[in-house]
């Protein structure tokens, strides 16, 4: 198939836990014809959940891609698709694919409607100017209500959701559906496993509702275009179905409107619609904006194309190990063609890379390729000094794209090897675990010598040390789960700092006057501000003294690190030749030791947005062991037959709570809770967290 732009699809599949991504995918891959049997999560047999661990446990960890072709309206289509996991604990994968991705379809639950995490991809989406069309799944499912999760989207997402689809049917009586823009409706066959469906006549108790989404859909649609509008006033009836399709494919690109459709993945009801919408609805890599770029000598902005006859230029989005291959390095070429055994430029690390091999990925199996082409998605076989976000361009035209920004750790444990023959293969295996994942972090800890490891939540860490002993062999000991700390600077203190050092020859001398400023608990990062007039410390030894200061940031007043920092240097001194950059980062790093000691710091903890779905008799419970642990009750909804709490929760009470809610619930109730902001602890709690919290490993 000749690789026209026009006719590529690079989506993303994204929603909560167990609202039916893999699912979904499978189905997309059976009716596509890229798999010949389908593959199901609860027995461990779908092909995107290829990792021994999301096979036993039912869950996607890790984002898997695949390219399968459509056809639509006689034109085949080329579709690069990332399923992307629902458990906050890997939201980086969804923050990483977001990144490169053109459009997505988000996946709601009929039942659960809106949850955490549904907003939490949501808002990705969003930073990314992702479009994307949504889908509401497991209709078949007792308590199925397509109109609420409609209502829900408009309401928590602040979205414009458009059904172009009724359900015939709901719960166990679900069997199609109507197609509002053609006004027919379908049912799908059970005996192919809905590989082929009819058309049969609209329900006759539906045809008031029909009609009257097919008048919200035209009147939705002639505020958007204004011939459009001219027509529904003259005859609704001659608005035809390409000016529909026009009208809400140009809506949904520009962001202005969500068509949602619906159906049952695991019944097998409506994929093949849903697949429809992606090509008609989702963007081209055509119809994305040009991108924007940074030239790296002169940092002036410059744009690439989405065209072969562009200089190459990609974006490397996810690094995964393979036990055959070694390092694969996931692309998305933004521009130019890149040819197997091209050499390529790494703008980040400013090193020459060969590429030895570009592949086509379906989960973990590999298909070669002589050739990747602007708009696609691809592995590459040969990187060797490379990481998550780093920008590959053709030697002769560097430039940088933007970067991706992952979310910082919450949660750390102490590990170490088992037997001392274990240290260098746990040091080597870690390394790759942090190359493969930006949210894992290791760190020797200074005053124990112990190595830590932080991520984004129990289940995360737990999966990275089964991880070590199943792919690497390293067999650890590790401690208690602990919070991941942070302080902040709560009053101004100012301090004039000097280093002097004189060894016989060349000395060291820097003198800062800095003040340390209070920022708000949200705030990130270093708020450097040189305020020294005339030349009493040159510019090159000031941002020395920058770096000083964001490396004092690593080991606070009671040795967590800090969120945020202010420093404003106003005066300083020099010598002409035992002064240097050194010097003042050595003077910087000391003289913010010693304002520590004047000034007041808070101690802040990770909080939790939590969402817990319990029966209407556990309420009770579920609601006093939260107060018991620190929580703030946000909201509780009552559904039929059970209700959803949501909660701020500090993540120190949260460890072990899942066992805790199956205890009082009967193990009937589910939860799940994603990080929320950092804020500062209660005097009592900080007290506890000195003499007894910090030292729990």
């Amino acid at each position: 198939m000749s690789e026209n732009l026009q006719h590529i699809r690079n989506i993303g599949i994204m929603a909560h836990i167990d609202a039916g991504k893999t699912t979904t995918t499978e189905r997309i891959l059976y009716y596509t014809g890229k798999s010949y049997k389908i593959g199901e999560v609860d027995e461990g047999t779908a092909t995107m959940d290829w990792m021994v661990q999301e096979q036993e446990r039912g869950i996607t960890i890790t984002s898997a891609a695949t390219t399968v072709f459509w056809n639509h309206a006689s034109q085949d289509y080329k579709i690069n698709i990332i399923d992307t996991p629902g458990h906050v604990d890997f939201t980086v994968e969804v923050e990483r694919s977001l990144r490169i991705l053109d459009g997505a379809v988000a996946i709601f639950c009929a039942v659960g409607g809106v949850e955490a995490q549904s907003e939490t991809v949501w808002r990705q989406a969003n930073k990314y100017n992702v479009a994307r069309i949504c889908y509401v799944n497991k209709m078949d499912r007792a308590g199925a209500n397509f109109n609420a999760v409609v209502a829900q989207i408009r309401e928590k997402l602040k979205a414009n959701p458009l059904p172009l689809q009724l359900p015939i049917g709901s719960e166990e009586s679900f069997r199609g559906v109507v197609d509002i823009i053609e006004m027919k409706a379908y049912e799908w066959n059970d005996e192919d496993l809905g590989t082929s469906y009819h058309e049969v006549p609209i329900p006759d108790d539906m045809l008031d509702e029909v009609a009257q989404c097919r008048t919200n859909l035209l009147e939705t649609l002639s505020e958007l275009d204004e011939n459009l509008m001219e027509k529904y006033f003259e005859n609704p009836d001659s608005i035809t179905v390409d000016e529909m399709v026009s009208t809400i494919r140009k809506a949904t690109l520009s962001r202005k409107i969500e068509p949602v459709l619906c159906g049952s993945s695991f019944r097998n009801k409506g994929v093949q619609r849903l697949l429809d919408a992606v090509v008609e609805y989702l963007p081209s890599p055509l119809d994305m904006p040009v991108m924007e770029c940074f030239d790296p000598k002169s940092d002036e902005k410059v744009c690439r194309k989405c065209d072969v006859s562009e200089p190459f230029a990609a974006l490397a989005f996810k690094i995964a190990t393979d036990p055959y291959i070694g390092k694969l390095t996931f692309i998305k070429v933004y521009s130019g063609v890149l040819k197997s055994g091209d050499n390529i430029l790494n703008v980040v690390s400013g090193k020459k890379e060969r590429v030895s091999k570009i592949l086509q990925m379906h989960s973990n199996k590999q298909t070669p390729l002589e050739s990747a082409t602007a708009g696609n998605i691809v592995a590459l076989v040969g990187m060797k000094d490379i990481h998550t976000g780093d920008s590959l361009t053709d030697e002769r035209h560097p430039v940088i794209l933007e970067n991706i920004v992952f979310p910082e750790p919450v949660i750390q444990i102490a590990i170490e090897p088992k037997t001392k023959d274990d240290e260098d293969k746990m040091t080597l295996a870690l390394s790759k675990l942090s190359d493969e994942d930006p949210t894992f972090q290791v760190k020797e800890d200074q005053e124990s010598g112990q190595c830590l490891i932080s991520g984004m939540g129990e289940l995360h860490l737990e999966i990275l040390l089964d991880r070590l002993k199943r792919e690497f062999n390293v067999e650890c000991n590790h401690g208690k789960p602990r919070v991941a700390y942070k302080e902040a600077i709560m009053t101004h203190v100012q301090r004039r700092e000097s280093y002097k050092r004189q060894n016989g020859g060349r000395g060291s001398f820097a003198v800062l006057d800095f003040t340390l400023n209070p920022l708000p608990l949200d705030a990130k990062g270093l708020h450097f501000d040189n305020q020294i007039k005339g030349d009493a410390v040159p510019k090159n030894y000031i941002s020395g003294a920058e770096k000083g200061f964001e490396v004092a940031m690593s080991n606070g007043k009671y040795g967590f690190p800090l969120e945020s920092l202010s420093v404003t240097v106003t005066d300083g001194e020099s010598h002409p030749t035992d002064s240097d950059a050194l010097s003042f980062e050595i003077c910087a790093k000391i003289g913010f030791r010693e304002a520590l000691r004047e000034t007041e710091t808070a101690i802040l903890e990770p909080i939790m947005k939590v969402e817990i779905t319990t029966p209407d008799e556990y309420i009770g419970n579920v609601t006093g062991d939260l107060n018991r642990r620190r929580s703030v009750l946000e909201q509780i909804d009552a559904k039929v037959g059970f209700q959803i709490i949501t909660a701020q929760v500090p993540l120190a009470e949260m460890f072990g709570y899942v066992t805790t809610l199956r205890s009082i619930t009967s193990g009937r109730a589910t939860f799940s809770m994603e990080f929320l902001k950092y804020s500062e602890v209660t005097p009592e709690i900080k007290d506890y967290i000195m003499n007894v919290g910090r030292f729990i490993l």
